[in-house]
């Protein structure tokens, strides 16, 4: 049998505690639930503290990045990692970056390269994200943008959102 998976990066974040059922946004709770649909996590970051942004008045964010195998397609990832959301209670409004009980979004689906309604790969700001690159770089330093040509450990080297982001002690 051929493996037809390929690696993906889903970024984790959360900076709201849900009122019912708060493990559905623990990041056990997702490691699980990407498992049973064929989303096999192999390796995870620490969890990262930043103040949230663009207004650190908000609650700090609490992020991860995960490094899974998959033989899904990328809009059929990304359209899960929304169910997900929507069952840790996160509600998409109009208000762009705003506070949320779970933020998944696939970083990276292998190498590819996708601009379409609704799906771009690699996410089109996770390159200036210090609460993305800080945490991908933890776990591959090495990965290398597939457009950009820079590594997670260059990029995060050069991001200048949320750059006081850092891992939370174990």
């Amino acid at each position: 049998m051929i493996d037809q998976s390929v690696v993906v990066f889903i970024a984790y974040g959360t900076n709201v505690l849900m009122d019912q059922v708060p493990e559905r946004q623990s990041l056990p709770y997702i490691i699980a639930q990407l498992k049973s649909h064929s989303i096999n996590v192999c390796k995870f970051s620490r969890l990262w503290l930043s103040s949230a942004w663009p207004d650190p008045n908000d609650p700090p964010y609490r992020n991860a990045i995960l490094k899974a195998h998959t033989a899904l397609a990328p809009a059929a990832v990304l359209a899960y990692l929304h169910v997900l959301e929507a069952e840790a209670g996160r509600v998409r409004d109009h208000r762009a970056n705003a506070p949320r009980t779970l933020d998944l979004d696939l970083i990276a689906h292998g190498d590819a390269v996708i601009d379409t309604d609704g799906l771009v790969l690699p996410h089109p700001r996770a390159h200036d994200r210090a609460f993305v690159m800080g945490p991908l770089s933890e776990i591959e330093p090495d990965w290398m943008h597939p457009v950009l040509g820079k590594t997670a450990a260059e990029l995060y080297a050069t991001a200048t959102v949320a750059r006081d982001a850092h891992p939370l002690p174990a």
